[in-house]
C-alpha cells in the first residue's frame, strides 16, 4: 500500500529543510500485521507474506533485512551460503523462541548453598571432570559463533539461534569453572579437548560434528548427572546443562534431517566427516572408555569412592552404551540409518539390535 499522494505533498511542506521521503514508498509489503498468539509475539507468528518467504536460494549479500526495501549503494560481505538448504532448520523459529525464555543464571538459579563438601577422592575427580567441562564448553561456545557472519540476512533466525548456542555455552563454561572451584580444589588436568572441531571447513561439516555428534555425547552424559552429582546444586547444574544441549542437538538433527531430505546427492560427504570423528572418539578422553583423566574421575564419581572404580567403570560403559544408541537413533531421524553398517567397530561394539 503507497503513501497517499496527499499526505506526501503535506510532509514535505513541513518545515525548511527539503524532505524525500522515498523511503516512505519503498515497495515493501504493506498491511501485515502480527498478532500475538498464546505465548506472545514468537518468530512463527510473523512470518507472514513477503516477510515470511524465505528464499532457497537467496542474492541477498547485503545486511538488508528479510522483506525490506533494495538499495544499489548498499555493501556486500564475506556471505558464504546461498542456498537456504545450506543452513536452515525447519524448526529454528521454536528452537530459538525456547532458547530465549529458558537462559539461567549460574550465580542464582544453581542453589550453592546446597554444595556439600566431598571426600577428597570424590571431590579431585568433581573437580578433575569440571576442568574438562570447562574447556570443551569454551570450544562449543567458540565454534558456532565462527559461523554466523557467513549467514544471509534472509536466513537470519539460524544466526540468532547460534548466538543463543554460544551464550549458552559460555554460561556451561562459566557453571563447571564455578563448581571447580566453589569447594576449594580448584582445576585439574587439561586434555587435549576436541581441538579437531576448530578445524571444520563447511557448516554442514560442523554440525555433524558439534551439535549430532560431540553435543550429542555431552547431553547423554549430562542426562546421567543424577548418578553423578552427589548433591543438589550439582544435580541442578547437570539438569539445567542438559536442557540446554538437548536444543543444540535438536537444532543439529532437524537441520541434517532437511539437508537430506532437499540435497540426498550429499549423503556420501556426511558419512566421510562421521567416518573421520568416529575414528577419533574410539582413542581419546571423549571416548570415555578409553582412559585418562575424564575417565577414571568418571569412574571414581559413579562408583562412589576411589575404592570402587571397578564399579564405576561398569556404569561407565552403560553411559556409553547409551551414548552410541542415542547416536544412532540420531542419524535415523536424519535419514541415514546404514550409519548403522559402517560405523567404527570400537563404537558399533556398543549398539543394540536394530528395532523390528
Amino acid at each position: 500500500m503507497a503513501v497517499r499522494e496527499e499526505v506526501l505533498q503535506m510532509l514535505k511542506t513541513e518545515p525548511d529543510a527539503p524532505l524525500s521521503l522515498e523511503w516512505l514508498n519503498p515497495g515493501t509489503e504493506w498491511g501485515v500485521r502480527a498478532q500475538p498468539g498464546r505465548r506472545g509475539l514468537r518468530m512463527d507468528d510473523i512470518q507472514l507474506g513477503s516477510y515470511g518467504d524465505v528464499p532457497t536460494v537467496t542474492q541477498n549479500f547485503t545486511v538488508r533485512p528479510r522483506g525490506a526495501a533494495k538499495r544499489a549503494d548498499s555493501a556486500r560481505y564475506g556471505l558464504r551460503y546461498s542456498h537456504k538448504s545450506d543452513v536452515w532448520d525447519s524448526t529454528i523459529g521454536l528452537l530459538y523462541e525456547e532458547a530465549v525464555a529458558r537462559q539461567w543464571s549460574s550465580a542464582t538459579d544453581v542453589p550453592w548453598e546446597k554444595l556439600t563438601q566431598l571426600p577428597d577422592d570424590m571431590e579431585l575427580a568433581m573437580s578433575q571432570l569440571c576442568t574438562f567441562l570447562t574447556q570443551v564448553e569454551f570450544i562449543a561456545g567458540d565454534l558456532p559463533g565462527r559461523w554466523v557472519q557467513y549467514i544471509s540476512a534472509d536466513h537470519a533466525e539460524v544466526g540468532l539461534f547460534l548466538a543463543t548456542q554460544v551464550m549458552d555455552e559460555a554460561r556451561h563454561e562459566d557453571v563447571f569453572r564455578k563448581r571447580a572451584l566453589a569447594n576449594g580444589c580448584g582445576l585439574l588436568q587439561a586434555g587435549a579437548g576436541a581441538v579437531s572441531l576448530l578445524q571444520v571447513a563447511d557448516f554442514a561439516e560442523m554440525t555433524t560434528l558439534l551439535h549430532v555428534v560431540a553435543e550429542g555425547f555431552i547431553q547423554s552424559l549430562f542426562r546421567m548427572g543424577e548418578l553423578l552429582a552427589q548433591n543438589e546444586a550439582e544435580k541442578k547444574i547437570f539438569r539445567l546443562a542438559a536442557q540446554d544441549e538437548s536444543r543444540h542437538v535438536a537444532f543439529g538433527v532437524t537441520h541434517m534431517k532437511y539437508l537430506m531430505e532437499t540435497e540426498p546427492e550429499r549423503r556420501e560427504e556426511i558419512h566421510h566427516y562421521l567416518d573421520r570423528n568416529e575414528g577419533l572418539l574410539g582413542t581419546t578422553q571423549a571416548g570415555l572408555t578409553a582412559g585418562g583423566a575424564s575417565a577414571e574421575s568418571l569412574a571414581i564419581l559413579l562408583g562412589g569412592g576411589v575404592d570402587k572404580v571397578d564399579l564405576g567403570y561398569q556404569k561407565l560403559l552403560a553411559i556409553r552404551k547409551r551414548q552410541i544408541n542415542e547416536y544412532m537413533h540420531r542419524l535415523e531421524v536424519m535419514g541415514l540409518g546404514d550409519r548403522r553398517e559402517r560405523m567404527n567397530p570400537d563404537l558399533k561394539q556398543f549398539l543394540n539390535p536394530p528395532r523390528e
